[in-house]
């Protein structure tokens, strides 16, 4: 039998050496997974590249946590193995929380409960606790039950020990958050924009902010460099870790924050593409626990839905690529003001929140709606916030964001009708998008969702992959074809 020898590098990486070349490709097969956008790319279209990405390299480097799938390989192919563990010893032990445990906080003002005592809901409970008995582990928890509250209360929990970082996907994120933990009395500060707190036991913070302060850092060009930034940080929490496919993050966690112990992620959406869903696990944990918004509607957490498909025949135009059917779907000035007297219609009955892929759909729809707030990227956050508090106390308010900037983490609870333009096929942009309607408000138990698309070629492939979306989701939804000239 051959010896071989795992070294535990870190909290991430790890690197089996000794290993002979054909159990080394088996462990690097093992975890490589075909991109579905590789038909795509030049280096694939030539033969030069397989279309995969590798989580284990041919070198044996690779992630803790996909030890459980490359060990049975390496014992089977006669090897002893001999782990050398490089890691720093720690033991935490928290006490368990329970519905009463913050119950000396009150509830800030807009807050629904608003002077009311801090009661965690049975659910929330049972979520904080099973991040406590998993020091990395990974939930799937349903837009609006409270992800910002457990964070807090998560933070709170490691306090005896050392700092945390919690890497939210946006600014208006960073400040929603902040105000939670503001609530709970803790020390916090933020990494964002014009806004660096470097000496706080919480720090909240996009992953763009730490990009940036990591790579500065390497050139020394950093105010605060990284490893600086990092003194005493014992807990990393990402909130909406669906964001964690992205290079850029995996690289942070799995390189930056290599030595950090506790390693949580939030997310209200597993992504479907199993080559991100281990990229994710990778860099957190593996998945522990989930809770649906089917199950949260049905305790009387979230507002009830329908969903209203309303798919435009657009006749027989056909186009090269979907960019180009995108493009005059969302740009044609006829088919805009068609849309405008739809939103039109639906905003009678409510405050609207209407979602767009594209800034220019925005501006021409505000043209022909001066009274609608067109909210974008390039919008500082404290007027993006002002036009979200305004819908507290309006009644007919519309206003139209794009997905990039809306369709994760906002909390707006009155939010009477949300409608979704041309939502695409993504499994994490639809059901995200769909959380930004289905909070409750003190006057608002059911939002109509209105999902409008079109009989063209793509956008038709598109919407049958939306309804398999929904009805996983047990989303009713009815599907009306509307004619227009």
């Amino acid at each position: 039998m051959g010896k071989c020898v795992l070294e535990i590098r870190d909290e991430v990486n790890v690197r089996f050496t000794g290993l002979d070349v054909k159990t080394r490709r088996k462990i690097s097969d093992a975890c490589k997974y075909f991109l579905p956008y590789a038909y795509h790319m030049p280096a694939y279209k030539l033969g030069r590249w397989d279309g995969c990405v590798r989580y284990c390299d041919i070198g044996g480097r690779t992630y803790f946590h996909l030890l459980d799938k490359l060990v049975p390989i390496v014992t089977d192919d006669g090897y002893e193995i001999e782990i050398k563990d490089m890691r720093k010893s720690w033991k935490f032990e928290f006490d368990q929380v329970n519905q009463n445990s913050y119950q000396h906080v009150k509830w800030p003002k807009r807050h629904p409960a608003e002077g009311q005592p801090v009661i965690l809901r049975d659910y929330q409970v049972d979520i904080i606790n099973r991040f406590l008995d998993n020091t990395q582990s990974l939930q799937e928890i349903a837009t609006g039950a409270g992800k910002t509250l457990i964070t807090a209360v998560l933070s709170h929990k490691c306090e005896p020990y050392g700092r945390t970082i919690v890497i939210v996907p946006n600014k208006d994120l960073v400040v929603q958050t902040e105000k939670d933990y503001i609530n709970l009395g803790l020390d916090v500060g933020v990494l964002f924009g014009d806004r660096k707190e470097y000496d706080k036991t919480h720090t909240i913070c996009t992953w763009q902010s730490l990009s940036i302060m990591e790579k500065k850092s390497k050139s020394f060009e950093a105010d605060f460099p990284i490893d600086e930034f990092l003194d005493n940080v014992v807990c990393v929490m990402v909130d909406e870790v669906h964001k964690a496919k992205a290079d850029v993050l995996k690289n942070l966690l799995s390189g930056p924050f290599r030595e950090v112990p506790i390693r949580w992620g939030l997310t209200g959406t597993i992504p479907k593409d199993e080559h991100e869903a281990v990229g994710c696990t990778c860099s957190l944990g593996p998945v522990i626990g989930k809770m649906s918004s089917k199950e949260l509607q049905d305790m009387g957490v979230l507002a009830d839905l329908d969903i209203s498909i309303l798919q435009l025949q657009d006749g027989a135009i056909q186009f090269g690529s979907y960019a180009q059917e995108l493009k005059w779907l969302v740009t044609d000035p006829k088919r805009i003001d068609h849309l405008s007297e739809i939103i039109n219609g639906f905003a009678e009955n409510g405050n609207t929140l209407v979602l767009i892929d594209r800034i220019k759909t925005g501006e021409m729809l505000a043209e022909r709606n001066p009274d609608w707030a067109f909210v974008r990227g390039s919008m500082k956050t404290e007027d993006r916030q002002d036009n979200y508090n305004e819908i507290s106390d309006m009644n007919n308010k519309v206003i139209v964001a794009t997905y990039g900037v809306a369709a994760v983490g906002i909390n707006i609870p009155r939010i009477f009708n949300l409608i979704l333009l041309e939502p695409g096929k993504s499994f994490v942009r639809v059901i995200q998008s769909i959380g930004r309607g289905i909070r409750k408000a003190e006057d608002k138990d059911y939002v109509n969702i209105v999902d409008i698309t079109s009989n063209l070629k793509y956008s038709k492939r598109h919407l049958t992959k939306r309804k398999a979306f929904y009805r996983e989701q047990n989303f009713r939804h009815s599907i009306t074809k509307v004619e227009y000239k």
